[in-house]
């Protein structure tokens, strides 16, 4: 079967990946890639090279509504200086360099990147099982392994300064709950209808 990703693509994405890797390490340490964006943007690495709808599905389901809202915040902030959501105000933060700020903005054309990826490999129905069982691994672990001034994927609250108004480990709980349930089955169902499954495999 003729490969469905161009070569150039792969070699390009995954050049800027190896770039970010390090520096993104560097400057915010590796509890960094916990959020879900950063594991979007190292697993379609992977789905690009493999060409697997299965993770190519899983990282729509995961991060393409969020990243339209990261993109509305930001987009809106950088042209009139409103800060919305709370997910992209790092992007406006002089304590981060430049430079790692120019990397971050591979949140601009992820979610079209995994939406042009559906398109070409098919959208995997399994996407938001096997999607929230990893969220139900990886938002423990930001919750043990990281703190409040982190607050990888809001595990301690929403934004930046987090929540006091219930114990955190309901907070938590609730998160397990919401991001299949607010996140992941509204994606589900927009792909479904939107685009064709993958091809049986021969």
């Amino acid at each position: 079967m003729p490969s469905r990703v161009p070569f150039w693509l792969k070699i390009a994405y995954t050049a800027f990946v190896l770039l970010l890797i390090p520096l993104y390490w560097d400057h915010y340490g590796p509890v960094n890639f916990l959020w879900f964006s950063n594991i979007a943007l190292l697993t379609t690495a992977v789905a690009l090279w493999t060409e697997d709808a299965l993770l190519a599905s899983m990282m729509a389901v995961s991060v393409v509504l969020p990243e339209v809202v990261w993109n509305l915040g930001f987009f809106i902030r950088l042209f009139t200086g409103e800060e919305l959501f709370g997910l992209s105000g790092y992007m406006f933060d002089d304590a981060n360099p430049r430079f790692i700020r120019a990397l971050s903005l591979y949140h601009v054309p992820l979610p079209f990147l995994l939406l042009w990826l559906l398109h070409r490999l098919g959208y995997d129905r399994r996407a938001p099982k096997f999607q929230t069982l990893l969220a139900w691994i990886i938002l423990p672990l930001c919750f043990f392994l990281t703190d409040a001034s982190g607050n990888e994927n809001w595990v301690y609250g929403p934004g930046e300064t987090g929540q006091s108004w219930m114990p955190a480990w309901l907070w938590l709980a609730l998160l397990m709950v919401a991001f299949p349930l607010l996140i992941y089955w509204p994606a589900h169902l927009l792909f479904k209808r939107n685009f064709s499954p993958p091809p049986p495999s021969r």
